[in-house]
């Protein structure tokens, strides 16, 4: 099977949010995405993007995307997040989601950080097992902390 993976554009963030909404079904979450392609468009392209993404694309359709972001850790200093690295469930297996990762870890080192970063759900064991066998660490002895917008919201009211 021959595929590219490249850097993402603007014009495919509506195959991409596809990609998100396949992955939260996975998640058993299929009413939490609430961004838009508008909101994909307006935060990763343009004079300060939020975020990169890189696509796997076979022929004409976008298969596979891995999204990454960057952070500062006070102990290591830059690093990477990892928000989210999909391939459509017709297309696991296939080397795309090992593809993908590759693109990453290359544009971490590309980059100069000291680490990358992300999480993965306790029950996923399919890729828990991918990350440990491409040398990543499980962390799991820490918990992963949200405050939601509805939570910064009832924060702030308070003051």
């Amino acid at each position: 099977m021959e595929y590219t993976i490249r850097t993402a554009r603007k014009e495919d963030m509506s195959q991409v949010l596809e990609l998100i909404r396949e992955l939260a079904s996975f998640e058993k979450e299929d009413n939490a995405v609430e961004v838009t392609v508008e909101d994909l468009q307006k935060d990763g392209f343009g004079d300060s993007p939020a975020f990169h993404c890189f696509v796997a694309e076979v022929g004409t359709e976008i298969k596979g995307m891995a999204l990454i972001y960057p952070r500062y850790s006070t102990w290591k200093g830059k690093t990477i997040h990892l928000e989210d690295l999909i391939v459509t469930e017709s297309m696991r297996g296939t080397g795309l989601g090992s593809a993908l990762f590759e693109e990453v870890i290359k544009y971490g080192h590309e980059q100069g950080v000291k680490r990358i970063e992300w999480a993965v759900l306790d029950w996923n064991e399919p890729a828990i097992k991918f990350y440990e066998k491409n040398g990543a660490n499980v962390l799991r002895d820490w918990d992963v902390v949200q405050l939601t917008e509805e939570g910064i919201a009832n924060y702030i009211s308070k003051l």
